[in-house]
């Protein structure tokens, strides 16, 4: 079962970890600002987190499966110190659909903590949700 968590992200497992990629997220947002594509939001986090020595996987293929046979591959966004998973948007509204491939990305990589980010936002924290299962 899965279980979100917003604003008080201190129940989440790693914490600290998220703590520390939500200032990156936070930093890009600030000298950014919303209304740019996604990928120039990717770009710039991952030099945040280049620049912070934190480690990460961009891009990372995820093979699906179903009931043992290979279904086809995704790619998220980050996998952050081989912990969290991080999916970045740009669009007008967070939906339930992003929240769930969130959900299913964690699953695929048996991880515990996810991080939704969308910078389309004009406070960063109405754009940020975290997960936990």
């Amino acid at each position: 079962m899965q279980k979100k968590i917003v604003g008080n992200r201190r129940k989440a497992p790693s914490r600290d970890l998220t703590e520390r990629i939500l200032s990156c997220a936070r930093e890009v947002h600030l000298l950014l600002g919303p209304g740019l594509l996604e990928t120039t939001y990717e770009e710039a986090l991952a030099h945040e987190f280049s620049l912070k020595g934190i480690q990460f996987v961009r891009q990372k293929e995820v093979n699906l499966s179903y009931k043992g046979k290979s279904i086809g591959w995704h790619r998220i966004d980050f996998l952050v110190e081989d912990e969290v998973v991080v999916e970045l948007k740009s669009v007008e509204k967070l939906h339930g659909i992003h929240e769930a491939q969130l959900v299913s990305y964690l699953r695929s990589l048996n991880k515990k903590a996810g991080v939704l980010i969308n910078f389309n936002v004009a406070r960063f924290t109405d754009g940020v949700e975290s997960f936990a299962i």
